[in-house]
């Protein structure tokens, strides 16, 4: 009885210090990967005046990028299951630095859609690279902590990266460069730095980890061998991992995240420009007021997460989200220039929490062997709504000279997608009714041989 204790123990502290070194490092590399996300929406004017790429052809490039994420990510898992996710993570983070420095240099459409394409291509499997290194490195008890936490710094991300954004545009001449040249040029250098030294300080395995006292890495290693033997009991004499995704419960975690995804990435791209209707703003208080929805996103998220916690049900808590989104938005869409940003400030509080309250539903109980491509699945084509989005935001503001239209159509996609999880199965704590993600279980993966 007291090995066991000692075990228990043991997994609690080793999980205790993952939190404390590991997770302040996925942080980082997510600030950087939001600012390589966000920052084309800070230089659109600047780009179609320097450029000459409009507001259509601003989307197309905008959202190119998620339908490069969308093609490269199941490629980009498989390549990390084989090279694991720290070599991979590093191969991501300094392509996609690359990349975005290259952007500071783009002379033409032509160039501008190649570049967020290869952007898009680069980047692809960040997210469930870190899924997947959570889920070998966390046990299941502490590993949707885990991914709330993650999630949640997104919105920090996205808060900081406003102002950054303004300063660096504020630099426009300096060393005979434009603004948007100095925000592509640093933000872009800045991943490929800390991409390089993650490699250093990201260990692959908990073996390698010399942070953990040996004792500690048996048990965490344990606990997590013991998770996946019952997972793979539980997956038994199936066959194929891939008619996974022909799973209606896989299909519709994906229109579901969609809608939100429709919501973030319409926000994320186009959210400088409703801001600049507001009389009086520049590039540096635009920079700043653009945190402003984020900053309030991240307290929704931290009162959402508590709510979670306690909450037998995870789906009437996203429904809410959903609804706040829905909300918002449609209240942004018939306000003043000021007001509109009060109502999108509580828009993002909606969809910005419906994200980590989405993502318990799915990633809990995954095989091991479908875990990686499952979320994957679920995160790329749920990503095509950031395709979606700015692209079509682009052309109703080209065609109407007005983005209120496709906020309109942003409430009615947030609506419908609170309709939609209802129809999701989900783990029920008196024992009733069996989880989706079991049920996902049913759907033949491979043995590994």
């Amino acid at each position: 009885m007291m090995s066991v204790d000692n075990a228990v123990s043991d997994v609690a502290s080793a999980t205790k210090k993952f939190f404390k070194r590991v997770l302040p490092i996925m942080l980082v590399m997510l600030v950087c990967n939001q600012l390589n996300r966000s920052n084309i929406g800070y230089a659109q004017d600047h780009l179609q005046a320097d450029v000459g790429i409009g507001a259509a052809a601003y989307g197309f490039g905008a959202g190119l990028f998620f339908i490069a994420y969308a093609i490269f990510e199941l490629p980009s898992n498989v390549m990390m299951e084989k090279y694991g996710a720290k070599v991979w993570l590093t191969r991501i983070m300094i392509s996609w630095g690359t990349v975005s420095f290259l952007m500071a240099f783009v002379q033409n459409e032509a160039m501008f859609y190649v570049l967020r394409f290869l952007l898009g291509a680069a980047e692809a499997g960040f997210f469930p690279a870190v899924i997947f290194y959570f889920a070998r490195w966390v046990p299941a008890g502490q590993r949707g902590k885990a991914t709330a936490i993650f999630i949640a710094g997104s919105s920090i991300a996205a808060a900081i990266s406003g102002p950054i954004a303004g300063m660096l545009l504020s630099l426009h001449g300096a060393l005979g460069l434009r603004g948007w040249q100095w925000l592509f040029g640093f933000e872009g250098a800045l991943s490929v730095v800390v991409g390089c030294a993650v490699f250093f300080v990201l260990d692959a395995t908990i073996r390698d980890a010399k942070w953990l006292s040996p004792a500690e890495k048996d048990a965490l290693s344990a606990a997590i061998a013991d998770e996946d033997a019952r997972h793979a009991k539980a997956g038994a004499g199936t066959a194929n991992r891939w008619k996974m995704l022909l799973n209606p419960q896989i299909l519709l975690l994906c229109g579901i995240y969609f809608s939100v995804q429709l919501s973030i990435y319409a926000n994320t791209f186009w959210l400088p420009s409703i801001i600049k209707q507001i009389p009086g703003t520049t590039d540096l208080t635009v920079g700043f007021l653009s945190s402003i929805p984020w900053v309030c996103a991240v307290f929704a998220m931290y009162f959402a997460a508590k709510l979670q916690d306690k909450a037998k049900s995870k789906r009437p808590l996203l429904v809410v989200a959903l609804l706040v989104a829905a909300v918002g938005t449609f209240a942004a869409a018939v306000a003043s220039p000021v007001m509109a940003l009060v109502f999108l400030a509580i828009a993002a509080m909606g969809f910005k929490s419906a994200s980590p309250l989405f993502w318990t539903i799915p990633q809990s109980g995954l095989h091991p062997l479908v875990l990686a491509p499952a979320i994957a699945i679920i995160n790329s084509l749920g990503n095509l709504g950031g395709f979606v989005a700015p692209f079509g935001f682009g052309i109703i503001k080209e065609q109407t000279g007005s983005v209120i239209p496709g906020l309109f159509a942003l409430a009615a996609a947030s609506t419908i997608a609170a309709g939609l999880v209802y129809f999701l199965k989900e783990r029920r704590t008196d024992g009733g009714e069996v989880a989706q993600e079991e049920r996902v279980l049913e759907a033949p993966v491979p043995s590994r041989a």
